[in-house]
């Protein structure tokens, strides 16, 4: 591995998306990331599906696609921290490590000697990040949070849909993505901190609180800005924008396109393409603020224009006067765009025992000049590395695994 991150270690205890988006990003960069499961369970997702990959004779396998989706660049490890013999062991890996991510309940990890308080003095050095639902206090602590909560409560639903419609969520897990990748730049902002410590002689460890519901309401941006600036509740607007107009699906002869003007000269632009100069002149619509208060008037003239040429003619035409514009793909559309297969999106990665020999995933968007992402694990099977990693760390022999084993400790 040549990461910027290589020589760092990561004790994963985290499932789900917003810790595994986290550690398979570190994993992305380098760093070598040990992925904590429970014996016989494994992480929840791996039961997620269908779609399921397939074995070599098409049936379906134990991962599902789900599971692939957050968790390359690791490895599996099968190890019971409820049991006092897994507690000691994964203390003793933890001597190795220099971060833990973990998103058991607020406090969950204490009842097995592993929370934060539990390990400090042991670990000065080690950087403890929990994912929680709702953080470490307030009132909400002890519940258990779900991406689909943290966008109903953290507001992200009440601005998404039509506006006479059902608040609407993002069809993925915005709030867990999201999180995550707040979590590995709280991160790696405090293993800067550390090593600056360390080089004065200092312990640099620190505990990293985040919540899913804290970070869903980072990310509300402009419209929560809105809200805080005039004290207005805003409203579910569809397509539109509430700050840009036109910004919005439009009809073309053949279907539909986007329309992303982002000011009074590309609406001039737009307008001549369009075959209409009298709006940019029109003092309805001469400026974006006017443009604003006039949308429904703007809005309802503009699929009359828009419908006069096919999808390719406007997004050849705008794209070549520098006006924003875009088709809306579907996923086939996405991975089969030139632009995407040559920012390379799409990975194929080797995987023993699965159709093909391969599995697809979607590939990092991070481009190094000097230190290249490179998918070095598919996403493990359950325990894949139980043996390797105890062996080589902690140095216990094939015995010691095999009384291990029969004792469910791993």
């Amino acid at each position: 591995m040549s990461g910027p991150l290589t020589g760092l270690r990561v004790f994963d205890l985290t499932r789900i998306l917003a810790g595994p988006t986290c550690t398979q990003l570190l994993g992305d960069l380098g760093a070598e990331v040990i992925k904590i499961e429970r014996p016989g369970e494994g992480d929840d997702t791996r039961k997620w599906g269908p779609p399921y990959l397939k074995d070599e004779g098409g049936a379906d396998t134990h991962e599902s696609a789900y599971y692939l989706s957050s968790n390359r660049n690791k490895r599996s490890v099968t190890l019971d921290i409820a049991q006092a013999e897994g507690q000691a062991l994964a203390k003793r890996l933890l001597g190795t490590c220099d971060i833990l991510i973990e998103n058991f309940k607020a406090g969950g990890l204490a009842k097995y000697g592993l929370g934060h308080g539990d390990l400090k003095a042991a670990f000065p050095d080690l950087v403890y990040c929990s994912v929680t639902g709702f953080g470490q206090t307030g009132p909400y602590a002890p519940r258990a949070g779900y991406d689909y909560l943290a966008q109903g409560m953290g507001g992200i639903m009440s601005l998404t849909g039509e506006p006479d419609g059902a608040p609407i969520k993002v069809g993925v897990g915005i709030a867990d993505v999201v999180c995550g990748l707040y979590a590995s730049t709280a991160i790696l902002a405090a293993l800067r901190h550390r090593d600056a410590m360390r080089a004065q002689g200092k312990p640099g460890g620190q505990h990293i609180d985040l919540a899913l519901l804290d970070t869903q309401v980072a990310w509300l941006i402009n419209e929560g800005l809105n809200y805080l600036t005039s004290g207005q509740v805003p409203r579910r607007m569809g397509n539109e924008h509430p700050n840009i107009v036109p910004y919005k699906v439009l009809p073309s002869a053949d279907g539909h396109f986007i329309l992303a003007v982002g000011n009074d000269s590309q609406f001039r632009k737009f307008c001549g393409f369009a075959g209409a100069p009298e709006l940019p002149v029109d003092p309805r619509f001469a400026t974006n603020p006017k443009r604003c208060a006039n949308r429904e008037a703007l809005y309802a003239i503009l699929p009359e224009h828009t419908a006069k040429k096919t999808q390719g003619e406007w997004l050849e035409g705008l794209a070549a006067l520098g006006v924003p514009c875009g088709p809306v793909n579907d996923l086939e559309q996405v991975f089969a765009d030139p632009q995407i297969q040559e920012r390379g999106m799409r990975v194929r990665v080797p995987y023993p025992g699965a159709e093909g020999g391969t599995v697809d995933l979607i590939g990092n968007p991070i481009k190094f000049s000097q230190t290249p992402v490179e998918y070095h694990h598919p996403p493990p099977q359950m325990g894949q590395h139980t043996d390797e990693v105890l062996g080589e760390e902690l140095g216990l022999s094939t015995s010691d695994l095999s009384d291990l084993k029969t004792r469910g400790v791993i």
